[in-house]
């Protein structure tokens, strides 16, 4: 999971998509970037870091141009190391910068086919730079001195039947615009939006809504499966369906966690979705536990509020805030590493004890995965005095790992994989366990979008919608990307790497 935001404008866009970071900072924390383009000039800011600490005043002073890229990051595939950044660069053809959030299923055979038939190499471990090389080389084969938008999108169309995955991409190419552009099931969000200004009509796609809302743009709609648009750098639009056959399946799990509340994904609210959700969750307690002695119900700060306020709300017990959060500390889920995860757990969350004590607590979240945060979370409500202690998952169990861009790839790291529920309460040291059942979930998330006949839940029920995932897959996964590689490769990786770039070209 990562985010991303391009603008096309008519004036400097280098504090539009520093803002538009900062509202998407909350989808990856590991390191931020920015390149922008002026008069046959790119201009690139990359760092580790969150989006405050990677941009300073002399940072933004040479970010110069009224069109320009964003993208923040949290590792999944490669390192947590400034080579690693977004965005990516490549010379030829044109000249074109890429930033892009998700996963794609087919790199390694991609990255070989990259190196012995297209003469390209690779010299990271991302598979966002094999995107923009297969890009590149689509672009390369229309032999062109200058392109239009068919160029584009032939080039596109050409790179969905290469590419399998989850993937969002937004890139500047030298001297022509803006491309964005989503994989054919929409597994990954992308949506964009306008305004006028004196000029002219400005545009700005990103991974979120909240992003186009704050930055003062209008929503226009979300970017199709398989849809490329290209807003020219002067402004004008164009865009064309690019892959045949699109099956629209966004990824659930972005409705779950992953997204700000006041975002709309696809039609959806997220807000909404976490509302029916909790709604669910509080029929399935009433039917399975009708002589329930909840005392009160206690959210795991933040994503979860929504639900459990509902939740509280349905069953006629006391909603209380019974944890303080130390905000400066990054969401837990998307830190690399359990050592990091554990220590942080600690330093994020503190008790308000008089919500504990000699009560019967039902503490909600919106899921668990690898079940390190719920047992210290636990620990702490029994430790602020808590009689019992309850546990509700506003989401089904995650039994398999997530191939699509989000950081659930070894099953062995998942708490629920192969274990009933009783035997993740008794881990997690619940007294009792409620999951949300998979139908309760897809019902509803789909009220405010019916059109929507299928999502990706594959991290729920291991059916992967690209159809391209086998275990020797789901194997190499594992061993590539667990926490325990990650840790191994960065132990001995030591890369140099330039995080302020000027390349030159002509126009």
């Amino acid at each position: 999971m990562c985010g991303i935001i391009g603008i096309v404008g008519h004036s400097p866009v280098n504090q539009l998509l520093y803002d538009g970071l900062t509202v998407l900072q909350h989808r990856g924390q590991d390191a931020a970037g920015i390149a922008t383009y002026e008069d046959g000039h790119f201009y690139l800011r990359k760092a580790i870091g969150m989006v405050r600490d990677v941009f300073h005043t002399r940072h933004m002073l040479h970010l110069r141009g009224r069109m320009g890229i964003g993208h923040v990051r949290y590792p999944t595939a490669g390192l947590s190391s400034p080579a690693e950044a977004q965005p990516f660069y490549v010379n030829s053809p044109y000249g074109i910068m890429l930033a892009h959030n998700g996963n794609l299923t087919n790199s390694r055979r991609l990255k070989r086919e990259l190196f012995e038939d297209d003469l390209r190499h690779i010299n990271t471990e991302s598979d966002s730079e094999i995107l923009l090389n297969v890009f590149a080389h689509e672009l390369h084969r229309c032999g062109k001195f200058r392109i239009d938008a068919s160029d584009i999108f032939d080039a596109a169309e050409r790179l969905h039947r290469r590419c399998t995955g989850g993937y969002a991409v937004v890139a500047v190419i030298t001297g022509v615009g803006i491309v964005a552009f989503r994989d054919p099931y929409g597994i990954r969000p992308l949506i964009f939006g306008k305004r006028e200004s004196a000029e002219g009509t400005e545009h700005v796609v990103a991974s979120e809504s909240a992003a186009i809302d704050v930055l003062g743009f209008e929503v226009v709609r979300d970017v199709e499966p398989g849809e490329v648009i290209f807003i020219r750098k002067d402004g004008e639009f164009f865009s064309r369906r690019c892959a045949s056959n699109p099956v629209h399946s966004p990824c659930i799990f972005e409705i779950v966690y992953l997204a700000r509340p006041d975002s709309i994904i696809d039609g959806i609210s997220v807000h909404n979705a976490r509302v029916h959700m909790g709604e669910n969750l509080a029929y399935k307690i009433q039917r399975e536990w009708p002589d329930h002695d909840i005392d009160v119900v206690i959210p795991i700060p933040d994503t979860s509020r929504t639900s459990a306020l509902e939740l509280a709300n349905v069953l006629g017990v006391n909603y209380r805030e019974g944890f303080i959060k130390n905000r400066y500390i990054p969401r837990t889920f998307i830190m690399p590493g359990q050592a990091m995860r554990r220590k942080s757990v600690r330093q994020k969350l503190n008790t308000i004890k008089r919500e504990f004590e000699g009560n019967n607590v039902m503490l909600v979240d919106d899921s668990i995965v690898r079940g390190t945060t719920s047992s210290q979370i636990i620990q702490l409500a029994r430790d602020a005095g808590a009689r019992k202690v309850y546990f509700a998952s506003a989401a089904p169990p995650v039994r398999h790992p997530n191939v699509y861009g989000i950081d659930m790839p070894s099953a062995d790291e998942l708490i629920a994989h192969d274990r009933t529920n009783e035997e993740v309460a008794e881990l997690i040291g619940a007294d009792r366990l409620i999951f949300q059942d998979l139908d309760a979930l897809l019902e509803a998330v789909r009220r405010d979008n019916p059109a929507i006949e299928r999502f990706d839940v594959s991290c729920f029920n291991g059916r992967y919608v690209t159809g391209d995932i086998d275990d020797a897959y789901l194997a190499d996964i594992r061993q590539a990307r667990s926490d325990e590689a990650k840790a191994a490769r960065s132990s001995d990786h030591n890369v140099n790497h330039l995080n302020d770039l000027y390349v030159s070209s002509e126009p």
